[in-house]
């Protein structure tokens, strides 16, 4: 049975009427036209759906849109502002840290998470949180070299 929730995705308050269960990650795409946001594996484990909820990195496809009521979500559409990139987008631009592209949206997310928190983080750090994130295409050492840049960037220095 559909619900009305209600939500902030991206800044903007948002209502959709859905089944509490459904996955948000199918609301963002079919319902709100967010694409941005890939379907990996349906299992939570490759991390391509990730968004940010509250400031939090969770797997889309395994959280049921009821649990985003009343709160805010955060896609890679949502990361650039006033036309400039976010610094972990320009960051994974810079370092090349992406092929085919289809994990780096969640990468990005998972990377705006923790430098948010972090800064500074070691690179054991930074393996740790990306850690569950499955690039196919094997681009990990530039991507640690390029959430390395956006902490610095965060910062105010380069590295």
């Amino acid at each position: 049975m559909d619900v009305k929730i209600e939500m902030t995705v991206n800044g903007k308050r948002v209502e959709v009427r859905s089944d509490p269960d459904t996955p948000l990650l199918e609301v963002l795409r079919e319902d709100l036209e967010l694409t941005g946001t890939k379907y990996g594996c349906g299992e939570g484990s490759c991390g391509a759906c990730t968004v940010l909820l509250d400031g939090e990195s969770v797997r889309s496809c395994i959280t049921p849109v009821s649990k985003a009521a009343g709160r805010e979500v955060r896609t890679i559409e949502g990361l650039a502002a006033g036309g400039k990139l976010h610094p972990v987008q320009e960051a994974f631009l810079a370092e090349g840290a992406m092929q085919c592209g289809y994990c780096t949206s969640g990468m990005i997310i998972e990377a705006v998470a923790l430098v948010e928190r972090n800064p500074s983080p070691t690179d054991a750090q930074i393996v740790e949180a990306m850690n569950g994130h499955l690039c196919r295409c094997c681009g990990y050492p530039k991507i640690l070299r390029a959430v390395r840049r956006a902490g610095a960037a965060k910062q105010g220095g380069a590295r």
